[in-house]
């Protein structure tokens, strides 16, 4: 028996539209799509290594794991550390996370977290803004894409249309890793307008 988890983005939640729109499709199959809050009550502390940890611990058995922007990052991160990952799918993967989010932020209020300690972010989770600390970016300079090379079947599918996370990330990172199957979709980070096309990609990916 297979076990599947869903880990949702950045500033995200588990009952993001993405999440609750899978978890129906796997209801159809008779397969419990387990949602994890990587929040934790804590967005404040929020950390990748946080997330790796908490996705490790709720691991039974053989897994297929389905992570969304930077839960895809999260979920790619866990198999280097864990054996029972079957698959990885993900979805418009925040691959070159800090080289794509930090330019938005400019310089000022880079400086200004570093600082105060503390960064305003507007979560979409809970539809409110959210203090997030310093922490969350010295921890995700521990975790560079070059290290990710543990070969397991993973598909990508990206947004032509992502001006969050480029599809290029998602070119580069499989470029030289041969077990990974890309696919490009006319969407945006949302991936709202295509998520039909997702789940022919992940039903033909899984065998289902």
């Amino acid at each position: 028996m297979v076990d599947y988890i869903y880990l949702h983005g950045f500033a995200s939640g588990p009952t993001s539209y993405k999440g609750q729109w899978l978890r129906s499709r796997f209801q159809t199959l008779d397969i419990d799509l387990q949602l994890m809050d990587l929040n934790q009550g804590d967005f404040a502390h929020l950390t990748l290594t946080r997330q790796i940890n908490q996705v490790i611990k709720q691991i039974q058995g053989p897994t297929v794991l389905i992570g969304s922007s930077l839960g895809g990052l999260v979920a790619t991160w866990v198999t280097q550390q864990y054996n029972q990952i079957e698959q990885l799918i993900l979805l418009a993967p925040a691959f070159q996370f800090l080289n794509q989010w930090l330019p938005r932020l400019g310089p000022e209020q880079l400086s200004s977290w570093r600082s105060t300690g503390w960064l305003s972010i507007y979560h979409y989770g809970l539809q409110t803004q959210q203090q997030l600390h310093y922490d969350f970016l010295t921890d995700a300079h521990r975790y560079p894409d070059s290290q990710l090379t543990k070969s397991l079947p993973t598909l990508i599918l990206h947004g032509c249309r992502d001006d969050v996370i480029t599809l290029e990330a998602s070119r580069l990172y499989a470029q030289h890793r041969p077990w990974v199957t890309l696919h490009s979709l006319d969407t945006d980070h949302g991936m709202a307008d295509a998520m039909d096309a997702i789940w022919d990609h992940i039903q033909d990916f899984c065998g289902l």
